[in-house]
């Protein structure tokens, strides 16, 4: 199979084939991530633009850490010290991209379809990493290829996604790549915390989390994400803890082997207890690991790369 599109913007659009190409495209850059020299030259030449308008931390480096693997140009363009303090639309924008050969657009905003509205204007590919409470379809790929290292199938997979589903790209970008591949997923919040439209989403939904933990084969833990909050949607976060956080003693009463993740940043001690996240069920920090290989495979496909072709040298 052949990456066909100009753009990566949501998990709902894509399909089981698109998503395994990415996984396995992602395998062999894991292996280059281990060398002592870590770069290869499929971008040489090429410019890779960062362009958010939300904070981020880790999806912004590890964009930029891929690019550069790639042996591609990286631009960041802070937006905070940006033309579009001055006033500068996101159509206006979008042609001055244009005007500047711009090769490729990662694209994080906190207004749903301004990705698709970038790509749909600019000739340079464009990666949403983030479009306020819709997608985020890397965060999904790679804890798809997290997952994929620890578990014999996705067929029949049983993966619990509890927190802040309501504002949360992630936990939607999961849902439609889970399932997707053939897992089982659940849902369980504060009904608060749980979309208003969550049946147009193929899971089942909990509201109680020691109901909702027995047999699942994956806890998948989400930030509380007060700066989306408009109000207080749970009385305190001390009863957010006691009734929704994985702490050792619901992580007992969880199968032994279940696998623990979070998308970062954690709060310590509200989605989850420090000694769990630190725990040999957890596999956060492969998470991260493998978020650079996944972001490194989907930039070389977009730029044209195929999988099948030598990559490591």
């Amino acid at each position: 199979m052949k990456w066909t599109r100009k753009d990566l913007i949501t998990i709902e659009e894509l399909s089981k084939g698109e998503i395994n190409l990415i996984l396995d495209t992602a395998e062999p850059f894991k292996e280059i991530l281990r060398r002592n020299i870590k770069k290869v030259p499929p971008l040489r030449g090429r410019t890779v633009l960062n362009l958010f308008y939300e904070p981020s931390t880790r999806t912004a480096a590890s964009f930029s850490i891929a690019a550069k693997r790639l042996s591609a140009e990286i631009m960041s363009i802070s937006t905070s010290t940006s033309s579009v303090k001055k006033g500068e639309t996101l159509l206006d924008t979008a042609r001055n991209l244009e005007a500047m050969r711009v090769d490729m657009v990662v694209m994080r905003h906190s207004c749903e379809g301004a990705p698709k509205f970038l790509a749909e204007r600019i000739n340079a590919s464009v990666i949403n990493a983030g479009d306020g409470n819709h997608e985020h379809p890397t965060q999904c790929l790679l804890d798809l290829s997290t997952l994929k290292e620890n578990v014999k199938t996705f067929n029949g997979l049983k993966v619990l996604i509890i927190g802040d589903i309501r504002h949360s790209r992630v936990a939607r970008s999961n849902i439609w790549g889970l399932t997707k591949l053939g897992a089982k997923v659940s849902v369980c919040a504060p009904p608060t915390l749980i979309p208003q439209n969550i049946d147009v989403l193929p899971v089942d939904v909990y509201y109680h989390f020691d109901e909702a933990i027995k047999d699942k084969d994956v806890i998948y833990l989400l930030r509380i994400q007060r700066e989306r909050m408009k109000k207080g949607l749970f009385p305190s976060t001390r009863e957010y803890m006691n009734l929704f956080s994985m702490d050792r003693s619901r992580l007992k009463q969880a199968k032994k082997d279940v696998i623990i993740m979070h998308p970062g940043p954690i709060n310590r001690g509200v989605e989850l207890d420090g000694d769990v996240a630190d725990s040999e069920n957890s596999v956060i920090l492969n998470q991260v690991t493998n978020g650079v290989a996944v972001r490194m495979a989907v930039l070389y496909l977009l730029n044209g790369g195929n999988k099948n072709e030598k990559i490591i040298e």
